[in-house]
């Protein structure tokens, strides 16, 4: 890893460590700003506007009462970490001061600027921040629904589905075959069907090396592809198949009772299908009239309001943020930025102009990391990388570079969870 390379990372841990608690402040005190959503984006942009401005009065809704993290999920699929090690709870959230309200938000006023909640009450506010993270598009993909993800889960909410596909492999026979179905852009973590196919590789070669692991992708191009590549031709030569678009891997329709995907080249039946959906923005974006026709959210790239209503803000996974992809770090970095254009509206400021940062590891093995890191800014309406930051790892490093990223990986989860929920 080159020297600039390390500074960057640097940079990166260091951003995710701004936020210091603060004395609690009465809720009446001053303007209102209510947060739905706990996540790496909701959280964090809660917690950094009552560092940024104590006098703001600001309610975290969240209808789970622990928060279970996305990253490293693949490795509690594969027997490496478990779940427990993914669950995050709100004490140090509401010891900020934070009004924490459980439940879930079911529609937006946007001219009394309201937020009702499955129970019926209603929350007023100055701002409004939606985190809501991503739905499942049920349907878009013919034969996948709710039901299906009984027999082909997606396990891309970390939770239950996560421990279903780990079940499903640990009872899989020597021999068998798994198929991961991956989706064309834009989802939730570009690299994740990518790294689990990898940790899954490693799991069969491991545990059960009879078998074979086929990825089926919309795409003929994904997030550090060539590190991706290398590694598999490196690891796992005979066990791990990669089938892009043009070669037939866009998957067509599913038929649950027997785990196949269809393709337009064929038929593939798995003992293990993990199928990544297609996926829009969580579903309180469609009833506070912030998602577009394409299910995602339209922002303003300096203060992450949203373009089709006033005084509502989106981040994390649900936003259209140009190049910036769909990350916890990224999430984390645009609720900062988020957070202190909110407090420069409410007092009559002018935010302004970001740069923003996102550092995303993989593991191909648990002791083998890649990652890629950039920096972005406003261009033209939209969020796009800054030219000749950023970088990705060197594609010819020794097997000790990619020891110390997979380390530098778990640093990485250890800052942004405690920095968010410690």
């Amino acid at each position: 890893m080159n020297t600039s390379r390390r500074q960057f990372l640097k940079l990166g841990v260091a951003a995710s460590t701004a936020l210091i608690p603060l004395p609690a402040v009465a809720q009446g005190a001053g303007p209102r700003v209510v947060v739905v959503g706990g996540g790496f984006a909701g959280a964090t942009c809660a917690r950094a506007l009552r560092h940024t401005e104590p006098r703001i009065a600001v309610t975290l809704v969240e209808a789970d009462a622990t928060f279970t993290a996305c990253p490293f999920s693949n490795a509690v699929i594969t027997g490496l970490r478990e779940l427990s090690a993914q669950q995050f709870t709100y004490e140090r959230v509401a010891a900020d001061g934070i009004t924490l309200t459980r439940g879930t938000a079911t529609g937006v006023d946007p001219q009394a600027r309201t937020v009702t909640l499955a129970d019926g009450a209603r929350l007023s506010y100055d701002r409004l921040v939606l985190a809501p993270g991503i739905d499942i598009r049920w349907g878009a993909l013919p034969g996948y629904d709710q039901a299906a993800a009984a027999q082909m889960p997606h396990a891309w909410q970390a939770g239950d589905q996560t421990l279903l596909l780990r079940r499903q492999l640990d009872a899989m026979s020597d021999g068998g075959l798994v198929v991961i179905s991956a989706p064309a852009n834009p989802f939730r973590c570009p690299p994740g069907p990518y790294e689990r196919a990898s940790l899954i590789a490693h799991y069969l070669k491991t545990k059960k090396p009879k078998s074979k692991l086929i990825v089926l992708d919309a795409k003929d191009a994904f997030s550090k592809q060539r590190l991706f590549q290398a590694a598999w031709a490196e690891l796992y030569p005979a066990l791990l198949e990669w089938v892009p678009l043009s070669k037939g891997g866009a998957v067509t329709s599913v038929e649950p009772a027997s785990r196949t995907l269809v393709t337009d080249f064929g038929r593939h039946q798995a003992n293990v299908a993990n199928v990544v959906p297609p996926q829009k923005a969580g579903r309180i974006a469609d009833a506070a009239g912030v998602a577009d026709r394409t299910g995602w959210c339209p922002i303003d790239p300096v203060t992450f309001e949203s373009k089709l209503q006033p005084r509502i803000h989106v981040i994390g996974d649900a936003a259209i943020a140009g190049g910036m992809p769909k990350s916890a770090f990224a999430a984390n970095s645009q609720a900062k930025t988020c957070a202190a254009a909110v407090a420069q509206l409410l007092s009559g400021g002018t935010p302004s102009t970001p740069k923003l940062i996102n550092t995303c590891y993989s593991l191909v093995a648990p002791d083998y990391g890649i990652s890629v890191a950039g920096v972005y800014q406003p261009t033209n309406g939209q969020l796009a990388d800054v030219p000749g930051a950023g970088g990705v790892s060197p594609l010819e490093a020794p097997r000790a570079t990619r020891a110390a990223e997979a380390v530098l990986a778990e640093a990485w989860f250890h800052t942004i969870t405690t920095e968010v929920f410690g």
